[in-house]
């Protein structure tokens, strides 16, 4: 029962990455490209119209506008391909069962993830089961599934600006972020943008719809980091509540990004685990 429950265990998992992060795909962090108009959010309460944005020559000055524009995945870095270092910690605290895997990711647009093992110390039953169908899952999805609909996009969300705060890197932008649908691979929560780069610093919340009956609540928080002109997810944390094994904790920590020529074989888009 649990080796079946397991399989489900790691769909929200990946959700979570997908939902949040969308690690396959870059964020734009630098100028905005010139055939793309700068936008801004809207005020406080203000929700994302349809095309998501206010341009900022069209607006009078409300209080409370965020001089930043909503980040969005690039496709201007389409033929992009990157590798980096993937750190994942699994713990089943009910059970006294954990794992650490550290692999190599290497990905090339726009439909080839590849992870090569480096080292894995900690119970076998962690790593066949949670670990690695997690990566298999991110494999699959990024083969198989339509990530735009997962995206953190004013086509998927509604945006609400609840002005600055704080945060360990600097001043940053807070907007409350709603699904327009309830689906699989969306959250509820905020998401943060540095108030000088417009950079994504951190997505955090709940997912809205559960893929199975065994799992009863995802949660989790996403932090960025900026290499070079983009922004990539650095760490994940997520927690997801059970019916049979209780809670399962997960941590994936991404460093050393690198930009790679694409030369990965479509042949070779299965994990080497």
């Amino acid at each position: 029962m649990n080796r079946v429950f397991l399989r489900v265990l790691v769909l929200p998992l990946c959700a979570v990455a997908f939902a949040a992060g969308q690690s396959r795909r870059l964020i734009a962090s630098g100028p905005t490209p010139d055939n793309l108009p700068l936008f801004v959010l809207p005020a406080s309460g203000g929700v994302l119209p349809g095309s998501g944005l206010v341009a900022p020559s069209d607006r009078t000055a409300p209080a409370l506008i965020a001089p930043v524009a909503l980040p969005r995945m690039a496709p201007e870095l389409a033929m992009q391909s990157y590798s980096s270092t993937t750190l994942i910690r699994a713990q089943l605290p009910d059970t006294a069962q954990s794992g650490e895997y550290e692999l190599r990711r290497h990905y090339a647009a726009p439909r080839t993830l590849l992870f090569k093992a480096v080292h894995f110390t900690g119970d076998g039953f962690v790593k066949s089961n949670v670990i690695t169908r997690l990566l298999k899952s991110e494999v699959d999805h990024v083969q198989k599934d339509d990530t735009s609909l997962t995206a953190v996009t004013s086509a998927n969300y509604k945006f609400s600006y609840k002005g600055t705060s704080q945060a360990e890197g600097g001043l940053v932008h807070v907007y409350q972020v709603k699904p327009r649908k309830k689906r699989i691979g969306l959250f509820k929560g905020r998401i943060y943008l540095d108030a000088h780069t417009g950079s994504l610093v951190r997505t955090e919340g709940s997912m809205v719809k559960s893929p199975s009956f065994f799992v009863k609540k995802i949660e989790f928080v996403q932090d960025y980091a900026d290499f070079g002109s983009f922004t990539f997810p650095v760490r994940l944390h997520s927690e997801v509540s059970t019916r049979l094994i209780g809670r399962a904790v997960v941590d994936v920590y991404q460093s050393d990004y690198q930009p790679v020529a694409s030369t990965i074989g479509a042949a070779q888009q299965t994990p080497a685990l």
